[in-house]
């Protein structure tokens, strides 16, 4: 496809909410490009990166952009052609108001959170014009300060209008990761995506609870029916809330589960065996909030929800508490 405006893609510029796993690698690959990027970060993670850029181990390739720009305040930034929101979904909420003065009148708004809520809390702040639904798959994580390990997965972003049009903001912003050497997907059902991903993380729930790996929870016959009866609940309630998720989603999501390295956990797990705040009440917590609206039982992500809530909230307490 031929971009008339592809001669100014170079000069589109980015804003990075939240430079951890997701944010750094995409953001890195961003400015690795030549893209005009600016990280929004914090604490010790944030003065690594000023101080020696940002690092990031992939098992695609190394690679290491330095200078990086980095802030810890939005109002530093500036107006930029596109935000991407690379919080943990629980922090989406609290931090909307603070993207407004990244955000101006052809201002592009990607969520790339865990969860199906983000888009919503944004446009309940933000407004609908520059919000569109956003996902990604990648496994990533901060190793150390400044420095970013993605470890598995073929690093994709998937977005598009909430219309499913594809607009040339859209196809401007495809290009870029394109150029970029990034994985870009702009679905024909940009809902039906984010649920597809949203039934498979919502395993991270069961490994939690589990305290093991997938290729633990895979292998053994009670917690494998478990996990495919967590996929089965989740796809009765998408369709339910009339999302387009074909029937088959389940094993191929079982399939793909088979596919991982042995000892591969997922962020929620490690977050809530570590003892710090989780995503739980966007992942299965959601699941059984919607399943009681529509009249969907839901009585295994209902376990496993149930079961992390008071660490949970203990680990919130603590939080509070520092």
């Amino acid at each position: 496809m031929f971009y008339p405006n592809a001669l100014k893609i170079i000069r589109m510029k980015f804003a990075i909410v939240g430079a951890g796993g997701v944010g750094g690698y995409f953001g890195g690959k961003l400015a690795a490009a030549g893209y005009d990027v600016t990280f929004v970060a914090r604490g010790e993670h944030l003065k690594a990166i000023l101080a020696n850029g940002l690092t990031v181990k992939s098992v695609n390739g190394d690679f290491t952009v330095k200078p990086a720009k980095a802030t810890s305040s939005t109002s530093e930034v500036g107006i930029v052609d596109v935000v991407l929101v690379c919080l943990k979904a629980w922090q989406v909420r609290d931090m909307a108001a603070q993207l407004r003065p990244m955000v101006g009148s052809t201002t592009v708004v990607i969520p790339l959170q865990n969860g199906v809520m983000a888009t919503d809390e944004l446009k309940d702040v933000l407004g609908e014009r520059p919000v569109v639904r956003g996902l990604c798959r990648i496994f990533s994580k901060v190793e150390s300060n400044g420095v970013i390990n993605h470890f598995g997965v073929n690093p994709t972003v998937i977005f598009g209008e909430n219309s499913n049009e594809q607009t040339d903001r859209i196809l401007r912003i495809k290009a870029a990761f394109d150029n970029a050497g990034v994985t870009a997907i702009v679905p024909t059902d940009i809902e039906a995506e984010a649920w597809k991903k949203f039934l498979f993380i919502c395993s991270s729930g069961l490994l939690a609870v589990c305290r093991s790996s997938y290729g633990a929870v895979r292998e053994l016959p009670e917690t494998r029916q478990m996990l495919h009866a967590l996929f089965t609940e989740i796809y009765s309630v998408a369709r339910a809330k009339g999302v387009a998720l074909k029937p088959e989603i389940v094993e191929k999501t079982m399939a793909m589960v088979d596919t991982f390295d042995y000892d591969t956990t997922s962020s929620l797990t490690r977050d809530v065996l570590d003892g710090k705040p989780s995503e739980i009440e966007y992942q299965n917590g959601t699941v059984v909030r919607l399943g009681k609206q529509l009249g969907v039982p839901t009585p295994i992500n209902t376990f496993v929800y149930s079961c992390i809530l008071p660490m949970e909230i203990k680990a919130r307490e603590v939080k509070t508490n520092r």
